[in-house]
């Protein structure tokens, strides 16, 4: 199974936040510059997160964005249910729907192990995704040198 980039990209948000001094405070380009992601997806997936309870958002001085104490205790098998969607890892329907549909085993197999995937994240939260040394590389991002022009 493979997780999309949505996904990838909110957990990562959530990591930053998390170890961000006093729980976040830095803008969304901060973070789009810190983690190497585009900016325009960043917004997206911030403003899921902010839907989601996750992340407190506020505009002009001494705004930013600051991950909430739900979220910190949040199970990311949660999180990542919410960010990925619960669809089936094989359609079998559709426009050409799949043959073997009706006497096939494989999408029951597949989806237990979908169901099995999320619930090994189930007892993880986000404050366990950055404890040490996990805190002290995110903390690092944000004094990378600057880039040379």
């Amino acid at each position: 199974m493979q997780l999309t980039k949505f996904t990838d990209l909110g957990l990562r948000v959530m990591m930053r936040l998390a170890v961000a001094p006093g729980g976040g405070g830095l803008t969304t380009g901060q973070v789009a510059d810190e983690m190497s992601i585009p900016y325009t997806h960043t917004t997206k997936v911030v403003l899921r997160l902010k839907e989601l309870g996750m992340v407190e958002a506020r505009r002009g001085r001494g705004g930013g964005l600051n991950i909430t104490e739900k979220a910190r205790t949040t199970s990311v098998g949660w999180l990542t249910r919410q960010l990925e969607g619960n669809d089936e890892v094989v359609t079998c329907e559709g426009t050409t729907p799949c043959p073997l549909r009706h006497g096939c085993r494989l999408r029951g197999a597949l989806r237990r192990a979908q169901d099995a995937f999320y619930s090994t994240l189930d007892d993880i939260t986000v404050d366990d995704l950055v404890r040490e040394p996990d805190a002290r590389v995110l903390l690092s991002l944000s004094v990378r040198p600057a880039q040379q022009a």
